[in-house]
This record gives structure tokens, C-alpha cells and sequence, in this order.
């Protein structure tokens, strides 16, 4: 059935909605907002479907804590064309079902979220590494359905990644990781956190392909050892921050040429006159790695 016409505008609806009323007013107020603004009449409610197809971003986060399926379901339907894309309070649901249909038809996608989202599996990051060419971030924390073969898949074809966060996808291994960095070479941004599998081969190669990175995140990498912190010393100079907390293998003394230099680190040293008391003492405490 054709739907009945719109009856005619005044106020703040008779201005143009296109050229005004989507780009310059409804993206000025809050996701939450805008549904309330649907249930006053049904004008609004065409406007604001007209915004949800024309938005660039969306956060789960700014409707609900948990939004509901179907409410995701249907206000993304009509979007072809999003930029960012954060879906981490979805995760108590969010399958491969709701999510592939939004990747497929939405290939601009730079930005995506999919913190904790469990549920989903390898056929996700296989569709995001087939469908958005241009993808900048991506974060997977959480996400230990990833796999070595998905993550070959989004090396070969999002080569212009920035920053990768694989916190805790603990399927990953040293050779996965070698080859994400191999193709991505352009990576300011990785974590690799909580993954008792990724050792110092991950770092080294890490360092030697990246020479853009900037922020490392290693804590809890408990095969990571002083080796691969020198090689990433030599080979990283843009490096602004290091986490290496629960890496107990890491020193202070391959801490020590990135702490000069003013990379942030997420471990202290000893006070000075501990390090000579136990220098005196032991000898040993330039290699001290003190976790807090």
C-alpha cells in the first residue's frame, strides 16, 4: 500500500530537510533524542529515518547501555553510508545474523567497535575484511572467536590500518600476528594484551614493519621478553607508549632506553636509592621490573 502524503509543513519542519534540517540541526542533538523525537508525529518520524539513513556515525552506546535488537535492527536498516560503526553495547546479543547485512552494505566503514561482542564469530572479520577496503581502527578486544585465517583475511584486504586492538583473542599466535603487521605496515596503534600465546617473534616483527607505530600494548604477554623491547627501542622512534605490567620477563633494562627517551610506560622503576642498595647488595637491580 502507498502510504498517505505528508500533510503540510510549518514551523520547524518546513524548512528544507536535506540541506538544513538533517546535516545542520537533527546531527546536533543526541542519538537518545532523536527516537523520542520519532513518537511525536509522523513528519518527525519521516525525518528522522531520513537522518538514520544519512548518519555517518553510531554508537550503540549513546541510546542504551544494552539497546535492544530490534531497535538496532531497525535503525540501521536504510544506512548505506557509515563511517563509524560501535556496537559494544550490543554484545549481549549481537550475532553474526544482525551484523553482516549492516557490513555488507555499508563499505565506507573507517571505524569499528565490536568490544566484547562474543557471540560472533570468524565469518564476521571475514565480511569486515571483504567489504571495507578503507578501514582505519578496528577493535576485536575481548573477541575470542578470532582466528588466524580471519585475521589473514583483514591483512590482505585492509592494508590501510591504523590501529588493531586483539586484547585477549587468544587464539592468536606469534605467526598471526606477523603476518597482520607484514601487510599493515602503516599501524600506529596495536594491542596485543592478555594473550599468553604472543611472544617476543610478534614483537620483534612488529618493530622492524612498523616503524609509524606509536602506542604498544603488551600487558600480560607473559612469553614477551628484554630481546624484543631493545629491537622495538631500535626500530619504533615514533613510539609514545608502552604497556608491559604482568610482563614478567621485561626488565628495567630494556626499559630503560625507551624511558629516556620519554615513552610513556605503564611501570616504574625503583627509586634511586633502592637501585643502589640492592646494587650493592645483589648486583642485579638494573634487571628489576617493578610491577605495580
Amino acid at each position: 500500500a502507498v502510504p498517505a502524503p505528508l500533510p503540510a509543513m510549518s514551523g520547524l519542519l518546513a524548512l528544507p530537510w536535506e540541506d538544513v534540517l538533517v546535516p545542520h540541526v537533527l546531527r546536533l542533538l543526541p542519538l537518545r533524542q532523536l527516537l523520542s523525537l520519532r513518537r511525536v508525529s509522523r513528519a518527525f518520524r519521516e525525518l528522522v529515518r531520513l537522518y538514520l539513513a544519512n548518519m555517518r556515525r553510531f554508537d550503540s552506546a549513546q541510546i542504551a547501555p544494552a539497546i535492544p535488537r530490534a531497535a538496532f535492527l531497525t535503525l540501521l536498516q536504510d544506512n548505506k553510508v557509515l563511517q563509524q560503526l560501535a556496537l559494544q553495547s550490543c554484545s549481549a546479543w549481537l550475532t553474526d545474523g544482525e551484523l553482516l547485512p549492516v557490513i555488507r552494505q555499508n563499505q565506507h566503514l573507517q571505524h569499528i567497535q565490536l568490544k566484547g561482542c562474543a557471540q560472533l564469530s570468524c565469518q564476521a572479520l571475514m565480511a569486515i575484511s571483504l567489504s571495507c577496503p578503507n578501514l582505519r581502527r578496528l577493535s576485536l578486544a575481548h573477541c575470542e572467536w578470532v582466528d588466524s585465517l580471519s585475521l589473514r583475511s583483514l591483512a590482505d584486504h585492509c592494508k590501510a590500518l591504523e590501529a588493531v586492538d586483539l586484547t585477549a583473542c587468544r587464539q592468536l599466535k606469534d605467526e598471526a600476528i606477523c603476518y597482520l603487521v607484514q601487510k599493515c605496515g602503516r599501524l600506529k596503534s596495536l594491542s596485543l594484551a592478555v594473550n599468553a600465546n604472543v611472544g617476543d617473534v610478534a614483537v620483534e616483527e612488529t618493530a622492524k614493519c612498523c616503524p609509524e607505530l606509536e602506542h604498544l600494548d603488551l600487558t600480560g604477554c607473559l612469553r614477551v621478553k628484554n630481546d624484543s623491547i631493545r629491537v622495538l627501542a631500535e626500530y619504533c622512534p615514533k613510539l609514545r607508549s608502552l604497556k608491559v605490567k604482568h610482563c614478567h620477563n621485561v626488565a628495567e633494562s630494556s626499559l630503560s632506553v625507551l624511558r629516556s627517551r620519554g615513552v610513556e610506560l605503564d611501570v616504574e622503576p625503583l627509586p634511586q636509592t633502592a637501585l643502589v642498595l640492592l646494587q650493592d647488595m645483589a648486583g642485579f637491580a638494573p634487571f628489576i621490573n617493578l610491577q605495580i
